[in-house]
């Protein structure tokens, strides 16, 4: 799992019909000091978050695992909101 900041949305008329109603999330991961980590990306979120959201995602074959039996074709997925925290 990683740490983002979701900076936005995606809207898209024509897609994969694996993808109808799921809702597609601009990320930029952050690393835990909550600086920017890497290239943005966007994922299928599975949790309901908004923009200006700190959340956690898994890519790779894993990001299709929280809509089984479903598949999504997707390589990224939003699972959880951060409501917190901290570096000790």
């Amino acid at each position: 799992m990683q740490l983002a900041r979701v900076i936005g949305d995606v809207v898209s008329t024509l897609k994969d019909p694996g993808l109808r109603n799921h809702k597609l999330m601009v990320l930029q991961p952050i690393a835990p000091d909550r600086t920017p980590a890497g290239r943005t990306l966007v994922a299928v979120d599975a949790v309901g978050a908004g923009v200006g959201e700190h959340v956690f995602f898994v890519r790779g074959r894993e990001a299709s695992f929280p809509f089984l039996p479903d598949e999504p074709p997707t390589d990224a997925c939003i699972i959880g909101i951060v409501d917190h925290w901290s570096l000790e």
